[in-house]
């Protein structure tokens, strides 16, 4: 289960590996996945909102970081589709403006469906031209067959969901709520993957809750 045998790369469980998403992916074995976390880094609010404080100050961090095109989401789709379980999870982080467009056409020929959402409130105001930017959205996609109680053992997780991040990296997440959700699709020592991990915090929710942690960033990460 997990990384393929005659996987050619160093590829470590539970390490902060410096590898593309995608290849990292590719060497997953097919159907082995219960729970993948995916964090894409796209242009969505820097764009629609075009501030133009990209060299300085809160936008210097985002704007720095490697862009991926909507075509390279749909590769990642793609493979994410490929390496999930039957009935596995895909947790997706989009921001307000994916939301309303819709991330439908990036599950396009693949067995992925959106489930729910769930809303995390940052606790601090961020920027906006009209109101401001308090939240971020995290979409929860399941692979075919679509099943709930067999799959999803915590049904207290609320739709709405406040924490404030430990700031480590531009696009930090909630520890807290991804510990909860990899506990309630998961069984201790499965296997938790995310090909993009930004800040890990993705492998410090894997340690608080006694799983396995695979992934690694292209920037982030150890050699």
């Amino acid at each position: 289960m997990g990384i393929k045998e005659d996987c050619k790369l160093n590829i470590k469980l539970n390490y902060k590996n410096r590898i593309d998403g995608i290849l990292l992916l590719k060497n997953i074995n097919d159907n082995s996945i219960k729970c993948l976390f995916f964090d894409p880094q796209y242009r969505g609010v820097l764009d629609k909102l075009s501030f133009g404080n990209e060299g300085v100050s809160r936008g210097k961090g985002r704007s720095s970081l490697t862009q991926m095109d909507e075509k390279t989401i749909q590769k990642f789709i793609k493979e994410i589709n490929r390496c999930l379980t039957p009935s596995g999870y895909l947790f997706l982080w989009v921001d307000k403006f994916h939301l309303v467009e819709g991330v439908n056409p990036w599950f396009k020929s693949t067995d992925l469906r959106c489930v729910d959402m769930i809303v995390w409130d940052k606790t601090k105001i961020g920027m906006g031209y009209r109101t401001r930017r308090k939240s971020e959205y995290l979409v929860v996609v399941q692979k075919l067959p679509l099943k709930a109680k067999s799959t999803w053992t915590n049904h207290a997780i609320p739709d709405v969901w406040s924490e404030k991040a430990i700031k480590n990296h531009p696009h930090s997440k909630p520890i807290d709520l991804q510990s909860e959700l990899i506990k309630s699709v998961t069984n201790k020592d499965d296997i938790v993957v995310d090909p993009a991990s930004g800040g890990y915090s993705v492998f410090e929710a894997c340690k608080l809750t006694g799983r396995t942690f695979l992934g690694g960033d292209i920037e982030f990460g150890e050699d």
